[in-house]
Protein backbone atom coordinates (compact mmCIF):
# COMPACT_ATOMS: atom_id res chain seq x y z
CA UNK A 1 0.00 0.00 0.00
CA UNK A 2 1.42 3.83 -0.92
CA UNK A 3 0.39 6.67 1.18
CA UNK A 4 0.58 9.92 -0.46
CA UNK A 5 -0.08 13.61 1.13
CA UNK A 6 -1.00 15.55 -1.71
CA UNK A 7 -1.04 19.66 -0.77
CA UNK A 8 -1.10 22.12 -3.65
CA UNK A 9 -0.94 26.13 -3.88
CA UNK A 10 0.92 27.61 -0.63
CA UNK A 11 1.03 30.81 -2.33
CA UNK A 12 4.07 31.71 0.56
CA UNK A 13 4.34 35.18 0.68
CA UNK A 14 0.71 36.14 -0.29
CA UNK A 15 -1.60 38.16 1.48
CA UNK A 16 1.05 40.95 3.25
CA UNK A 17 -1.90 43.69 3.03
CA UNK A 18 -3.92 41.22 5.41
CA UNK A 19 -1.11 41.11 8.46
CA UNK A 20 0.80 43.22 10.62
CA UNK A 21 4.44 42.77 11.78
CA UNK A 22 4.51 40.38 14.48
CA UNK A 23 6.43 42.32 17.51
CA UNK A 24 8.77 39.17 18.61
CA UNK A 25 9.96 38.02 14.45
CA UNK A 26 9.50 41.60 12.59
CA UNK A 27 7.87 39.12 10.33
CA UNK A 28 4.42 39.71 8.30
CA UNK A 29 1.71 37.87 10.58
CA UNK A 30 0.36 37.03 7.09
CA UNK A 31 3.88 35.00 7.22
CA UNK A 32 4.19 33.11 9.98
CA UNK A 33 0.14 32.25 9.13
CA UNK A 34 1.06 30.28 5.65
CA UNK A 35 4.03 28.92 7.23
CA UNK A 36 2.47 27.39 10.10
CA UNK A 37 -0.46 25.87 7.63
CA UNK A 38 2.67 24.27 5.70
CA UNK A 39 4.45 23.04 8.76
CA UNK A 40 1.26 21.11 9.69
CA UNK A 41 1.18 19.59 6.50
CA UNK A 42 4.63 18.23 6.45
CA UNK A 43 4.30 16.88 10.05
CA UNK A 44 1.22 15.05 8.87
CA UNK A 45 3.45 13.41 6.13
CA UNK A 46 6.30 12.52 9.11
CA UNK A 47 4.00 11.80 11.20
CA UNK A 48 1.83 8.77 9.42
CA UNK A 49 4.80 8.53 7.77
CA UNK A 50 3.46 8.83 4.08
CA UNK A 51 5.34 7.40 1.24
CA UNK A 52 5.20 10.09 -1.21
CA UNK A 53 4.69 13.80 -0.86
CA UNK A 54 2.56 15.90 -3.95
CA UNK A 55 2.87 19.22 -4.49
CA UNK A 56 0.65 20.43 -7.06
CA UNK A 57 2.36 23.86 -7.66
CA UNK A 58 2.05 27.67 -7.12
CA UNK A 59 4.19 28.04 -4.44
CA UNK A 60 4.43 31.50 -4.39
CA UNK A 61 2.89 34.31 -5.60
CA UNK A 62 5.22 34.91 -8.45
CA UNK A 63 8.65 33.45 -9.87
CA UNK A 64 10.44 36.21 -7.93
CA UNK A 65 9.86 35.61 -4.49
CA UNK A 66 11.90 37.45 -1.27
CA UNK A 67 14.67 35.70 0.02
CA UNK A 68 12.91 35.22 3.83
CA UNK A 69 9.67 34.04 1.66
CA UNK A 70 11.86 31.25 -0.11
CA UNK A 71 13.75 30.58 2.91
CA UNK A 72 10.50 29.53 4.98
CA UNK A 73 9.50 27.77 1.92
CA UNK A 74 12.83 25.70 2.34
CA UNK A 75 12.96 25.09 5.72
CA UNK A 76 9.58 23.17 5.46
CA UNK A 77 10.34 20.79 2.56
CA UNK A 78 13.99 20.35 3.98
CA UNK A 79 12.10 18.29 6.47
CA UNK A 80 11.52 16.03 3.66
CA UNK A 81 14.72 15.38 2.47
CA UNK A 82 15.73 14.82 5.86
CA UNK A 83 13.14 12.47 6.40
CA UNK A 84 13.76 10.43 3.40
CA UNK A 85 10.15 10.90 1.92
CA UNK A 86 10.41 11.32 -2.02
CA UNK A 87 8.62 14.67 -3.09
CA UNK A 88 7.14 16.37 -6.11
CA UNK A 89 7.24 19.52 -7.05
CA UNK A 90 4.91 20.57 -10.03
CA UNK A 91 5.69 24.24 -12.06
CA UNK A 92 2.52 26.31 -11.62
CA UNK A 93 1.59 29.39 -13.39
CA UNK A 94 2.76 31.35 -10.36
CA UNK A 95 5.88 30.11 -10.37
CA UNK A 96 7.20 30.76 -13.80
CA UNK A 97 8.28 33.68 -16.01
CA UNK A 98 6.67 35.67 -18.27
CA UNK A 99 5.37 33.70 -21.10
CA UNK A 100 5.75 30.51 -19.30
CA UNK A 101 9.53 30.39 -19.98
CA UNK A 102 10.78 28.59 -16.87
CA UNK A 103 10.06 27.98 -13.22
CA UNK A 104 13.15 29.48 -11.79
CA UNK A 105 11.31 29.42 -8.05
CA UNK A 106 11.46 25.90 -7.99
CA UNK A 107 14.08 24.76 -10.83
CA UNK A 108 16.58 25.80 -7.54
CA UNK A 109 15.72 22.27 -6.04
CA UNK A 110 16.84 20.28 -9.22
CA UNK A 111 20.37 22.12 -9.20
CA UNK A 112 21.12 21.94 -6.60
CA UNK A 113 20.26 17.62 -6.31
CA UNK A 114 18.06 17.65 -3.63
CA UNK A 115 18.13 14.14 -2.37
CA UNK A 116 14.40 12.74 -3.23
CA UNK A 117 13.26 15.65 -4.99
CA UNK A 118 11.47 15.97 -8.22
CA UNK A 119 10.83 19.21 -10.36
CA UNK A 120 7.86 18.79 -12.86
CA UNK A 121 8.38 21.04 -15.29
CA UNK A 122 7.71 19.13 -18.09
CA UNK A 123 5.29 16.33 -19.37
CA UNK A 124 6.99 13.47 -18.78
CA UNK A 125 6.92 10.48 -16.74
CA UNK A 126 8.59 9.98 -13.69
CA UNK A 127 9.44 6.34 -11.55
CA UNK A 128 9.77 6.68 -8.44
CA UNK A 129 11.02 4.55 -5.19
CA UNK A 130 9.56 4.72 -2.37
CA UNK A 131 9.70 2.47 0.93
CA UNK A 132 6.59 0.61 -0.35
CA UNK A 133 7.89 0.16 -3.39
CA UNK A 134 7.86 1.96 -7.04
CA UNK A 135 5.31 4.33 -8.04
CA UNK A 136 4.49 6.40 -11.34
CA UNK A 137 3.55 10.00 -11.41
CA UNK A 138 3.42 11.62 -14.99
CA UNK A 139 3.95 15.19 -14.34
CA UNK A 140 1.85 17.74 -16.25
CA UNK A 141 2.68 21.66 -15.39
CA UNK A 142 1.25 24.78 -16.09
CA UNK A 143 0.95 25.06 -20.14
CA UNK A 144 0.33 28.04 -22.16
CA UNK A 145 -0.19 28.47 -25.89
CA UNK A 146 3.70 29.29 -26.32
CA UNK A 147 4.43 25.92 -24.94
CA UNK A 148 2.72 24.08 -27.40
CA UNK A 149 2.57 26.01 -30.45
CA UNK A 150 4.72 28.36 -32.35
CA UNK A 151 3.30 31.93 -33.43
CA UNK A 152 3.37 30.73 -37.08
CA UNK A 153 1.28 27.96 -36.40
CA UNK A 154 -1.56 29.67 -34.95
CA UNK A 155 -1.72 33.07 -37.89
CA UNK A 156 -4.38 33.25 -39.21
CA UNK A 157 -6.85 31.20 -36.53
CA UNK A 158 -9.68 31.95 -34.70
CA UNK A 159 -9.19 31.63 -30.83
CA UNK A 160 -11.52 29.22 -31.14
CA UNK A 161 -9.29 27.14 -33.42
CA UNK A 162 -6.10 27.57 -31.72
CA UNK A 163 -8.00 26.45 -28.27
CA UNK A 164 -9.15 23.10 -30.42
CA UNK A 165 -5.08 22.52 -31.95
CA UNK A 166 -3.76 22.94 -28.19
CA UNK A 167 -6.24 20.31 -27.04
CA UNK A 168 -4.83 18.19 -30.22
CA UNK A 169 -1.23 18.67 -29.18
CA UNK A 170 -1.93 18.05 -25.44
CA UNK A 171 -3.92 14.83 -26.22
CA UNK A 172 -1.31 13.49 -28.21
CA UNK A 173 1.77 14.44 -25.70
CA UNK A 174 -0.16 13.15 -22.74
CA UNK A 175 -1.14 9.88 -24.82
CA UNK A 176 2.25 8.92 -25.59
CA UNK A 177 3.17 9.43 -21.45
CA UNK A 178 0.44 6.95 -20.71
CA UNK A 179 1.30 4.44 -23.08
CA UNK A 180 4.81 3.94 -21.43
CA UNK A 181 3.17 3.08 -17.46
CA UNK A 182 3.89 -0.10 -16.17
CA UNK A 183 0.23 -1.74 -15.57
CA UNK A 184 1.76 -3.44 -12.26
CA UNK A 185 2.73 -0.15 -10.46
CA UNK A 186 0.23 2.84 -8.87
CA UNK A 187 0.39 5.48 -11.12
CA UNK A 188 -0.88 9.07 -10.43
CA UNK A 189 -1.01 12.18 -12.62
CA UNK A 190 0.22 15.55 -10.97
CA UNK A 191 -1.03 18.76 -13.04
CA UNK A 192 -1.58 21.78 -12.94
CA UNK A 193 -4.35 22.80 -14.57
CA UNK A 194 -7.88 24.14 -15.01
CA UNK A 195 -10.34 21.70 -15.90
CA UNK A 196 -14.12 22.95 -17.58
CA UNK A 197 -15.39 21.41 -14.72
CA UNK A 198 -13.80 23.11 -11.92
CA UNK A 199 -15.54 25.57 -9.35
CA UNK A 200 -13.46 28.32 -9.08
CA UNK A 201 -12.05 30.34 -5.79
CA UNK A 202 -9.42 33.08 -5.99
CA UNK A 203 -7.85 31.97 -8.71
CA UNK A 204 -10.00 34.34 -10.91
CA UNK A 205 -8.29 37.29 -9.38
CA UNK A 206 -5.18 35.65 -9.83
CA UNK A 207 -4.40 35.26 -13.70
CA UNK A 208 -6.49 32.12 -14.58
CA UNK A 209 -7.51 33.62 -17.80
CA UNK A 210 -3.93 33.43 -19.06
CA UNK A 211 -4.23 29.69 -19.69
CA UNK A 212 -6.59 27.34 -20.93
CA UNK A 213 -9.09 25.01 -19.77
CA UNK A 214 -8.57 21.53 -20.25
CA UNK A 215 -12.02 19.04 -20.61
CA UNK A 216 -12.35 16.59 -17.64
CA UNK A 217 -12.83 13.72 -19.88
CA UNK A 218 -9.02 14.24 -20.85
CA UNK A 219 -7.34 13.75 -17.54
CA UNK A 220 -9.95 11.09 -16.79
CA UNK A 221 -7.72 7.78 -17.65
CA UNK A 222 -8.50 4.23 -16.02
CA UNK A 223 -5.04 3.83 -16.40
CA UNK A 224 -4.37 6.37 -13.44
CA UNK A 225 -5.50 5.40 -9.90
CA UNK A 226 -5.45 9.18 -8.62
CA UNK A 227 -5.56 12.32 -10.17
CA UNK A 228 -3.72 15.13 -8.27
CA UNK A 229 -4.79 19.04 -9.22
CA UNK A 230 -3.82 21.86 -8.47
CA UNK A 231 -4.31 25.59 -9.41
CA UNK A 232 -8.28 26.04 -8.35
CA UNK A 233 -7.77 26.77 -4.43
CA UNK A 234 -11.47 25.53 -3.84
CA UNK A 235 -10.87 21.90 -2.78
CA UNK A 236 -13.50 19.27 -4.66
CA UNK A 237 -13.52 16.06 -6.45
CA UNK A 238 -14.62 16.44 -10.03
CA UNK A 239 -15.22 12.61 -10.45
CA UNK A 240 -17.77 11.34 -7.44
CA UNK A 241 -17.06 7.34 -8.62
CA UNK A 242 -13.66 7.93 -7.89
CA UNK A 243 -12.71 6.23 -11.02
CA UNK A 244 -10.30 7.50 -10.74
CA UNK A 245 -10.64 10.29 -7.85
CA UNK A 246 -9.87 13.84 -9.97
CA UNK A 247 -9.00 16.03 -6.64
CA UNK A 248 -8.21 19.60 -6.07
CA UNK A 249 -6.98 19.79 -2.74
CA UNK A 250 -7.54 23.52 -2.38
CA UNK A 251 -4.86 26.42 -1.54
CA UNK A 252 -3.63 25.56 2.18
CA UNK A 253 -4.38 29.10 4.08
CA UNK A 254 -6.74 31.40 2.87
CA UNK A 255 -5.42 34.40 0.01
CA UNK A 256 -8.28 36.37 0.34
CA UNK A 257 -11.78 37.55 1.05
CA UNK A 258 -13.01 35.21 -2.02
CA UNK A 259 -11.97 32.49 -0.24
CA UNK A 260 -14.05 33.59 3.29
CA UNK A 261 -16.53 30.56 3.47
CA UNK A 262 -13.86 27.50 1.31
CA UNK A 263 -12.34 24.89 4.05
CA UNK A 264 -8.34 24.14 3.47
CA UNK A 265 -6.33 21.56 4.00
CA UNK A 266 -4.94 18.84 2.17
CA UNK A 267 -5.48 15.03 0.94
CA UNK A 268 -4.12 12.24 2.31
CA UNK A 269 -4.72 9.13 -0.64
CA UNK A 270 -3.97 5.42 -0.51
CA UNK A 271 -3.59 2.87 -3.15
CA UNK A 272 -3.75 -0.23 -1.98
CA UNK A 273 -1.19 -3.30 -4.51
CA UNK A 274 -3.04 -5.11 -7.01
CA UNK A 275 -2.94 -5.17 -10.89
CA UNK A 276 -4.37 -2.33 -13.00
CA UNK A 277 -8.38 -2.35 -12.35
CA UNK A 278 -7.93 -3.84 -9.42
CA UNK A 279 -6.28 -1.77 -6.93
CA UNK A 280 -8.14 0.47 -4.69
CA UNK A 281 -7.57 4.28 -4.03
CA UNK A 282 -8.76 5.89 -1.19
CA UNK A 283 -8.70 9.72 -0.29
CA UNK A 284 -9.24 11.94 3.04
CA UNK A 285 -9.31 15.41 2.90
CA UNK A 286 -7.83 16.72 6.14
CA UNK A 287 -9.03 20.37 7.48
CA UNK A 288 -6.49 23.25 8.53
CA UNK A 289 -6.92 26.03 11.09
CA UNK A 290 -6.98 28.64 8.62
CA UNK A 291 -6.83 32.20 9.59
CA UNK A 292 -10.60 33.51 9.49
CA UNK A 293 -12.02 36.32 7.27
CA UNK A 294 -15.23 37.64 8.25
CA UNK A 295 -17.00 40.54 6.02
CA UNK A 296 -19.85 42.64 7.91
CA UNK A 297 -22.11 44.54 6.03
CA UNK A 298 -24.51 47.55 7.40
CA UNK A 299 -27.07 50.01 5.82
CA UNK A 300 -26.93 52.95 7.50
CA UNK A 301 -28.85 55.17 5.55
CA UNK A 302 -32.23 54.83 7.12
CA UNK A 303 -30.92 54.56 10.58
CA UNK A 304 -31.98 58.26 13.02
CA UNK A 305 -28.54 57.01 15.03
CA UNK A 306 -26.07 55.33 12.28
CA UNK A 307 -22.87 54.68 15.21
CA UNK A 308 -25.50 52.65 17.72
CA UNK A 309 -26.35 50.68 14.52
CA UNK A 310 -22.80 50.12 12.96
CA UNK A 311 -21.52 49.61 16.48
CA UNK A 312 -24.28 47.16 17.24
CA UNK A 313 -23.26 45.20 13.93
CA UNK A 314 -19.83 44.29 15.19
CA UNK A 315 -19.55 41.31 17.99
CA UNK A 316 -16.18 41.39 19.26
CA UNK A 317 -16.12 37.39 19.93
CA UNK A 318 -17.05 36.76 16.38
CA UNK A 319 -14.41 38.63 14.77
CA UNK A 320 -11.56 37.67 17.33
CA UNK A 321 -8.38 36.51 15.41
CA UNK A 322 -10.17 37.26 12.34
CA UNK A 323 -8.59 39.82 9.24
CA UNK A 324 -12.10 41.72 8.97
CA UNK A 325 -13.40 44.07 5.99
CA UNK A 326 -16.77 46.54 8.12
CA UNK A 327 -18.50 47.54 4.98
CA UNK A 328 -21.24 50.38 5.75
CA UNK A 329 -23.46 52.23 3.49
CA UNK A 330 -24.04 55.63 4.36
CA UNK A 331 -25.59 58.93 2.86
CA UNK A 332 -23.35 61.86 3.08
CA UNK A 333 -25.43 64.25 5.34
CA UNK A 334 -24.71 60.61 8.40
CA UNK A 335 -20.72 60.88 7.81
CA UNK A 336 -20.19 63.33 10.68
CA UNK A 337 -22.25 60.96 13.12
CA UNK A 338 -19.64 58.17 12.43
CA UNK A 339 -16.96 58.25 15.13
CA UNK A 340 -14.01 56.04 13.58
CA UNK A 341 -12.08 55.92 17.36
CA UNK A 342 -15.25 54.12 18.29
CA UNK A 343 -15.43 52.08 15.75
CA UNK A 344 -12.02 50.98 16.07
CA UNK A 345 -12.52 50.30 19.67
CA UNK A 346 -14.89 47.85 18.61
CA UNK A 347 -12.95 45.90 16.51
CA UNK A 348 -9.78 45.43 18.40
CA UNK A 349 -9.85 41.80 18.83
CA UNK A 350 -9.74 41.46 14.92
CA UNK A 351 -6.04 40.26 13.86
CA UNK A 352 -6.45 42.80 11.29
CA UNK A 353 -9.64 44.93 9.93
CA UNK A 354 -10.22 47.41 7.12
CA UNK A 355 -13.05 50.09 6.75
CA UNK A 356 -14.91 50.71 3.45
CA UNK A 357 -17.52 53.60 3.92
CA UNK A 358 -20.01 53.08 0.76
CA UNK A 359 -21.17 56.80 0.12
CA UNK A 360 -25.11 56.69 -1.48
CA UNK A 361 -25.37 58.68 -4.56
CA UNK A 362 -28.01 61.64 -4.05
CA UNK A 363 -28.54 60.27 -7.42
CA UNK A 364 -29.65 57.20 -6.90
CA UNK A 365 -31.82 58.19 -4.92
CA UNK A 366 -35.36 57.04 -6.03
CA UNK A 367 -38.09 59.39 -7.23
CA UNK A 368 -40.57 60.23 -4.90
CA UNK A 369 -43.95 58.47 -5.97
CA UNK A 370 -46.33 61.63 -5.59
CA UNK A 371 -44.87 63.11 -7.96
CA UNK A 372 -45.82 63.58 -11.73
CA UNK A 373 -43.45 65.53 -13.66
CA UNK A 374 -46.16 66.79 -16.30
CA UNK A 375 -48.49 69.00 -14.50
CA UNK A 376 -47.14 69.37 -10.82
CA UNK A 377 -46.39 72.69 -10.15
CA UNK A 378 -42.89 73.77 -9.62
CA UNK A 379 -43.73 74.72 -5.70
CA UNK A 380 -45.58 71.52 -5.53
CA UNK A 381 -42.20 69.78 -6.15
CA UNK A 382 -40.24 71.77 -3.69
CA UNK A 383 -43.19 70.84 -0.94
CA UNK A 384 -43.06 66.77 -1.80
CA UNK A 385 -39.34 66.83 -2.12
CA UNK A 386 -39.09 68.75 1.49
CA UNK A 387 -41.92 66.60 3.09
CA UNK A 388 -39.20 63.53 2.25
CA UNK A 389 -36.04 65.50 3.80
CA UNK A 390 -36.38 65.26 7.13
CA UNK A 391 -32.58 66.78 7.76
CA UNK A 392 -34.15 70.39 5.92
CA UNK A 393 -37.66 70.18 8.16
CA UNK A 394 -35.76 73.95 9.74
CA UNK A 395 -35.24 75.31 6.85
CA UNK A 396 -38.44 74.26 4.97
CA UNK A 397 -40.33 77.24 5.39
CA UNK A 398 -37.98 79.54 4.26
CA UNK A 399 -37.16 77.71 1.22
CA UNK A 400 -40.61 77.79 0.55
CA UNK A 401 -41.38 81.15 0.89
CA UNK A 402 -38.10 82.09 -0.99
CA UNK A 403 -39.80 79.56 -4.32
CA UNK A 404 -43.00 81.83 -3.89
CA UNK A 405 -40.95 85.34 -4.30
CA UNK A 406 -39.10 83.51 -6.76
CA UNK A 407 -42.03 82.17 -9.05
CA UNK A 408 -44.25 85.19 -7.79
CA UNK A 409 -47.61 82.37 -7.52
CA UNK A 410 -47.58 79.03 -7.52
CA UNK A 411 -48.29 78.63 -11.55
CA UNK A 412 -50.90 75.74 -12.19
CA UNK A 413 -51.20 74.14 -15.18
CA UNK A 414 -52.60 76.92 -17.79
CA UNK A 415 -55.17 75.48 -20.04
CA UNK A 416 -55.52 76.75 -23.42
CA UNK A 417 -58.98 76.05 -25.84
CA UNK A 418 -58.11 74.73 -29.31
CA UNK A 419 -61.01 75.74 -31.70
CA UNK A 420 -62.84 72.40 -32.47
CA UNK A 421 -60.74 69.84 -34.60
CA UNK A 422 -63.44 69.94 -38.02
CA UNK A 423 -63.19 73.56 -38.26
CA UNK A 424 -60.51 75.25 -40.84
CA UNK A 425 -58.92 78.53 -40.17
CA UNK A 426 -58.80 81.51 -42.58
CA UNK A 427 -54.92 82.21 -43.61
CA UNK A 428 -53.14 84.67 -42.29
CA UNK A 429 -51.81 86.38 -45.49
CA UNK A 430 -49.22 88.01 -42.95
CA UNK A 431 -47.87 84.55 -42.41
CA UNK A 432 -46.97 83.04 -46.22
CA UNK A 433 -45.87 80.02 -45.98
CA UNK A 434 -43.18 79.83 -48.95
CA UNK A 435 -43.03 76.05 -49.03
CA UNK A 436 -46.90 76.15 -50.49
CA UNK A 437 -48.10 75.79 -53.18
CA UNK A 438 -49.92 78.94 -55.16
CA UNK A 439 -53.75 78.78 -53.82
CA UNK A 440 -52.90 76.65 -50.60
CA UNK A 441 -54.31 77.94 -47.62
CA UNK A 442 -50.76 76.85 -44.87
CA UNK A 443 -52.97 78.13 -42.00
CA UNK A 444 -56.30 75.40 -43.13
CA UNK A 445 -53.89 72.44 -44.00
CA UNK A 446 -51.64 72.89 -40.59
CA UNK A 447 -54.78 73.07 -38.75
CA UNK A 448 -56.81 70.23 -40.25
CA UNK A 449 -53.91 68.37 -39.88
CA UNK A 450 -53.70 69.33 -35.86
CA UNK A 451 -57.25 68.44 -36.14
CA UNK A 452 -57.08 65.07 -37.49
CA UNK A 453 -53.85 64.06 -35.45
CA UNK A 454 -56.02 64.80 -32.19
CA UNK A 455 -58.97 63.34 -32.97
CA UNK A 456 -56.80 59.97 -33.85
CA UNK A 457 -55.80 60.27 -30.32
CA UNK A 458 -51.86 60.69 -31.95
CA UNK A 459 -51.28 64.16 -31.13
CA UNK A 460 -48.63 66.79 -32.65
CA UNK A 461 -47.61 70.42 -32.55
CA UNK A 462 -49.60 73.52 -34.34
CA UNK A 463 -48.35 74.90 -36.80
CA UNK A 464 -45.69 77.70 -36.56
CA UNK A 465 -46.97 79.60 -39.42
CA UNK A 466 -50.20 81.76 -37.47
CA UNK A 467 -50.07 82.99 -34.62
CA UNK A 468 -50.07 80.19 -32.25
CA UNK A 469 -46.16 80.08 -32.70
CA UNK A 470 -45.56 81.26 -29.40
CA UNK A 471 -46.85 78.12 -27.90
CA UNK A 472 -43.96 76.14 -26.64
CA UNK A 473 -44.03 72.37 -26.49
CA UNK A 474 -47.89 71.71 -25.94
CA UNK A 475 -49.45 68.07 -25.02
CA UNK A 476 -53.06 68.05 -26.50
CA UNK A 477 -55.59 65.59 -25.41
CA UNK A 478 -58.24 64.39 -26.76
CA UNK A 479 -60.62 66.67 -26.27
CA UNK A 480 -58.61 69.37 -28.05
CA UNK A 481 -57.33 70.97 -25.14
CA UNK A 482 -53.75 72.47 -25.42
CA UNK A 483 -51.66 71.73 -21.94
CA UNK A 484 -48.89 74.46 -20.95
CA UNK A 485 -46.98 73.36 -18.57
Amino acid sequence: MVKILHLSDIHMGSGFSHGRIDPQTGLNTRLLDFTAALERCIDRAISEPVDLVLFGGDAFPDATPLPMVQEAFAQQFRRLADAQIPTVLLVGNHDQHAQGRGGASLCIYRTLGVPGFVVGDTLVLHRLETSQGPAQVLTLPWLTRSTLLTKRQTEGLSLAEVGALLLDRLQAALEGEIRKLDPDQPAILLAHLMSDRAQLGAERMLGVGKGFSIPLSTITRPEFDYVALGHVHKHQNLNPNNQPPVVYPGSIERVDFSEENEEKGYVLVTIEPGERGQRQTQWEFCPLPARPFRTLRVDLADCDNPLAELLGAIDPAAIEGAVVRLVYRVRAEQLHQIELAAVRDRLAAAHTYSLQAELISQLARPRLPNLDATTLDPLLALEAYLGERSDLKNLADDMIEAARDLLGYASPAIVVNLPEPATAQTANPDFPDPESSPGQNPAATSTAELATDAHDGEPTSPSTNGPDRAVQSPAIDRSGQLRLL
